[in-house]
């Protein structure tokens, strides 16, 4: 007897929620219809990956920009609407926004 089973005994009238996959995909954040931009550049001579162009809340692109540097195990900050991580991992960023559902650009070599 597994878990669901014990539970549906001791409450039979419980409706479980059912979840959107979709909601459970995204952790909640806004897909736009708009691509975002990833691109590379040296900042005192040291490599950075920048996302810009989301258009939505800024705190869903905070949890974005926390949930890329945690998967990627890299420092990173949030500033002027720009994810900026350290480092040149665009190839992988850009794998991770397109699983989530948004469109990506590459700009630049």
């Amino acid at each position: 007897m597994d878990l669901q089973d014990q539970l549906k005994k001791l409450f039979p009238e419980h409706q479980p929620e059912i979840n959107q996959n979709e909601e459970d995909n995204n952790n909640g954040i806004w897909l736009q219809d708009e691509p975002l931009l990833c691109k590379y550049e040296k900042r005192k001579g040291k490599p950075t990956t920048i996302i810009a162009g989301y258009t939505g809340a800024d705190e869903d692109f905070k949890k974005l920009a926390k949930e890329l540097k945690t998967r990627l195990s890299v420092g990173g900050s949030f500033k002027n609407d720009e994810i900026i991580i350290q480092g040149d991992y665009r190839n992988q960023i850009m794998e991770m926004l397109k699983e989530k559902g948004f469109k990506v650009k590459r700009v630049g070599g």
